[in-house]
């Protein structure tokens, strides 16, 4: 469990977050977002005890930060942006010298601890190897290895997929769901897919504060307002304009594009779901319904429409 109360942070007379609370239960996964220089990595450092906030707490596993910072260290695992490795290490090696930093100090126990954190991670492949000869996927598995080596039931993630391609991407999405099975995960991004495909619920931030926090479908359900609707139609694009547009509840209908003669896409903004009254509408004039859907909002359109400044 992670909760923050509160916390306002002040670097000289620039202030980076201010009154940022939230709550994060046993077993969540839940993503920060917000753009670069929001104030998600000085949330994530407060969070871990790297950085002590001007104002304000945190409690994280049971713990207060300012009152017992290292025992927050002791049940967290932290992935900071910049990955700290010691490349010139194997993997392995890496692993134990974090293992004995962490005061996991008998040699069954860091044995234990390393061979759980290789399988959990993928790295059998790699294990030997020196680190600076593995690729970026295989890096941050290492350090995401070394954030769970002394199993801690919270995990706070800065960035965990920046630098990489799809396939390490996807690679490291799945590794995280499957901790999220026993441990609480606290993850910061700006990349919009990684937070929609991963967490169940988002904290935006903009500008150094809080600015919504709920599930994506939630979020989607009070920014909507209006509802979209995508229509493709078998029809000559005047009469089919004049029939939609006369129906109630239709605020406008925009042709996207014609694929062949006759056959166009429409975007249709309605004050409610009016499909029933389109079909309708389409079957009697004799135009051919060729699909239609509601047009969810994404998780970039909820980002924008939250943090942009009309």
């Amino acid at each position: 469990m992670v909760e923050a109360k509160n916390l306002t942070k002040y670097y000289g007379k620039t202030k980076a977050i201010e009154n940022v609370s939230f709550l994060v239960e046993k077993g969540e996964i839940v993503g920060l977002l917000g753009p670069n220089a929001a104030g998600k990595t000085t949330i994530m450092r407060i969070l871990t005890c790297f950085l002590t906030p001007t104002s304000g707490t945190a409690i994280v596993n049971g713990y207060d930060i300012l009152e017992n910072p290292f025992e927050v260290q002791k049940s967290v695992g932290y992935l900071p942006e910049k990955n700290p490795l010691y490349e010139e290490f194997t993997v392995s090696e890496f692993l134990n010298f974090v293992c004995e930093i962490k005061g996991i100090i008998k040699k069954q126990d860091k044995i234990k601890r390393i061979s759980k954190a290789i399988e959990e991670c993928g790295l059998s492949e790699v294990k030997n190897k020196s680190i600076y000869k593995l690729s970026k996927g295989y890096k941050q598995r290492v350090g995401i290895a070394q954030a769970i080596i002394n199993d801690p039931p919270v995990l706070i993630l800065d960035e965990p997929t920046i630098g990489l391609d799809p396939k390490q991407t996807i690679e490291t999405r799945n590794l995280i769901k499957n901790f999220a099975r026993k441990r609480t995960i606290f993850l910061s991004s700006h990349i919009l897919p990684e937070v929609s495909m991963v967490c169940e619920r988002v904290i935006i931030i903009n500008e150094g504060k809080i600015i919504a926090v709920d599930t994506i479908e939630n979020l989607t359900s009070r920014l909507k307002g209006a509802t979209e609707i995508y229509l493709e139609v078998d029809g000559d694009v005047e009469k089919v304009e004049k029939v939609i547009g006369e129906i109630e509840g239709v605020k406008s209908i925009k042709l996207i594009s014609s694929k062949k003669e006759k056959v166009n896409s429409y975007n249709i903004i309605a004050e409610k779901d009016v499909r029933k009254e389109i079909s309708e509408k389409i079957l009697t004039n004799g135009f051919g319904l060729l699909s239609m859907r509601i047009k969810e909002m994404s998780l970039e359109d909820i980002f924008l429409k939250l943090t942009t400044k009309e």
